[in-house]
């Protein structure tokens, strides 16, 4: 009896990156393995249709790699996808590259990492708090351009300072944790408490406005969907403590970008740490020029080690969906 066949849909030059002993021995044992050769949607389209390389592939090993050749798994892509496919394996705890509304009507289960990226993205969310408070991105800005500390005005320290984190999941504990460490005190806000509460000192808040009122830093860790886009705007900059901090590390497009701009120009915010951007690669100039905010380029998992563990989670997600036991981190839309 033949293999069932998986469609390694990443890198479109290096495929899997980190793990390809694992795609061999773990994959292997129990698909045939075929990797991504279209260079455009429109050759995927036609290597998906009946005669084509990919029109028997029961599952698919998904990377926002891919989107280069093939763009992103919206819902026409996904209507492309030949019935014989089961599975969607991403890699990524964020998966708004796919309309799982479509695939979920298809039939088709999709799974993420929620885990394997929770340590990483949490010392990028530390840094940038940090880096924040105490401005390290314009003082170090200063010594390269050779100015020394002309022009900087003292900063704040985190010590004793709230951390609010609205989304307190793997990241966010995991960001809480590093952050304790100054000696934060935590607070947090999700949909309800957590039960039984994690196993470090936090606050549940029932409501977004009051967790603002009292926090000096706040984090986003919350994924985006048509619930949260644009969800932190105005009204939630108005809300915040004078003189208080944001950090972003879940999704770009969850905060307006103009209101954060307008809350850092008037000093309604000391700073801002971001990590991600509603157009990425492209950012927002102006968000570039404001010397308030540190910025980096979506580093949450750009490390070997957790690009390993995500890795090897979406391996195990398809050898577990294809022994019949389904997938192991089903997305939370699909459970419901």
């Amino acid at each position: 009896m033949s293999k069932p066949q998986v469609l390694i849909a990443a890198n479109p030059q290096n495929g899997i990156v980190w793990s390809k002993e694992e795609q061999n021995s773990k994959l292997g044992a129990v698909a045939e393995v075929l990797e991504l050769t279209s260079s455009s949607r429109e050759e995927f389209y036609k290597d998906l249709s009946s005669g084509g390389k990919y029109a028997n592939i029961v599952g698919i090993y998904r990377h926002n790699d891919s989107a280069s050749a093939i763009g992103i798994f919206d819902k026409d892509l996904i209507e492309h996808l030949p019935k014989s496919v089961k599975y969607i394996a991403h890699n990524g705890a964020g998966y708004d590259q796919i309309d799982i509304a479509a695939a979920t009507a298809k039939g088709i289960e999709v799974s993420h990492t929620p885990g394997a990226v929770d340590a990483a993205t949490a010392t990028v969310g530390a840094f940038l708090a940090i880096s924040a408070m105490r401005q390290f991105y314009r003082a170090e800005v200063n010594v390269r351009n050779g100015q020394w500390k002309s022009g900087l005005s003292p900063a704040r320290d985190p010590e004793e300072k709230v951390l609010g984190i609205i989304g307190m999941g793997g990241i966010g504990k995991a960001l809480a944790r590093r952050l304790i460490a100054f000696d934060m005190k935590v607070i947090y806000h999700n949909r309800n408490e957590i039960t039984p509460p994690p196993d470090f000192p936090c606050t549940y808040i029932p409501n977004v406005e009051d967790l603002l009122k009292q926090s000096d830093i706040v984090s986003l860790n919350l994924p985006l969907n048509d619930k949260t886009k644009g969800s932190f705007g105005k009204k939630q900059f108005d809300q915040m403590k004078d003189g208080s901090v944001l950090v972003n590390t879940a999704r770009g497009a969850v905060v307006d970008e103009e209101a954060l701009l307008q809350a850092l120009d008037s000093g309604k915010l000391f700073s801002a740490g971001l990590d991600v951007f509603p157009d990425e690669p492209n950012v927002n100039p102006k968000l570039l020029q404001n010397d308030k905010i540190t910025v980096l380029p979506h580093m949450g998992t750009e490390t070997r080690d957790s690009q390993k563990k995500m890795e090897i989670l979406v391996l195990d997600n398809l050898v577990s969906a294809l022994s019949g036991k389904g997938l192991l981190n089903q997305v939370p839309e699909q459970k419901k």
